[in-house]
């Protein structure tokens, strides 16, 4: 499952994202359903606070962290620095890749170098009767044209950012059917949930 938050216009980062800022320019207001900490007030010493998220933006963050394994795009894993080798709960992280660093510091990373079919075997497999979350778009797009990949849960914010990295990019002309299951609103964001149908070619 691919959870996933994207502008309107199809943006899941700002331009110019890299390593030391991974979100790309403007690209971090994508991520404002989450809630986090807010200062109150103009002053530099105002107390912050805790902004809980919406009833409805819980469900979907209590959902991707239930998941029992996580697979990362190497680019997304290491601008995120592998989230220090624990995602969430000590979960298993696979990288599909066809270059696995020399070192690797964090045992519960895992290179695979034999296809992302190969990853997603392994990471099911780890993950038991939990889902497996997916991070990064090429990965996405990677598990998409195998038929590897269930479902979408996109987070789309009302926000055109105009340029960036895209969700979408490089498919194939073969398109992919989705079935709507679920939408869950909350301010700032729509939660849409897509089942993976199938994939049909050259229509």
């Amino acid at each position: 499952i691919l959870y996933m938050a994207m502008s309107l216009d199809g943006f899941i980062t700002g331009p110019r994202d890299d390593a030391q800022n991974p979100a790309g320019i403007n690209g971090m207001r994508l991520m404002d359903w989450l809630g986090g900490v807010s200062g109150e007030g103009d002053d530099a010493d105002a107390v912050e606070e805790y902004r809980p998220l919406h009833p409805n933006s819980q469900i979907v963050f209590d959902e991707a962290m239930s998941t029992g394994a996580i697979i990362t795009g190497k680019r997304t894993g290491d601008f995120a620095g592998y989230w220090g080798g624990d995602h969430h709960d000590g979960v298993p992280i696979f990288v599909p890749t066809h270059r696995p660093p020399a070192d690797n510091p964090h045992e519960r990373v895992h290179y695979v170098t034999d296809g992302i079919e190969a990853c997603v075997k392994r990471a099911k497999e780890a993950a038991g009767d939990r889902d497996v979350l997916l991070h990064g778009a090429y990965t996405a797009q990677e598990c998409l044209k195998a038929g590897v990949l269930d479902v979408l849960e996109i987070q789309l914010r009302p926000v055109l950012l105009g340029q960036g990295r895209l969700l979408f990019d490089n498919l194939p002309p073969e398109h992919v059917e989705l079935e709507l299951v679920r939408t869950l609103e909350a301010p700032g964001v729509l939660h849409l949930r897509y089942d993976v149908r199938r994939r049909v070619a050259g229509r």
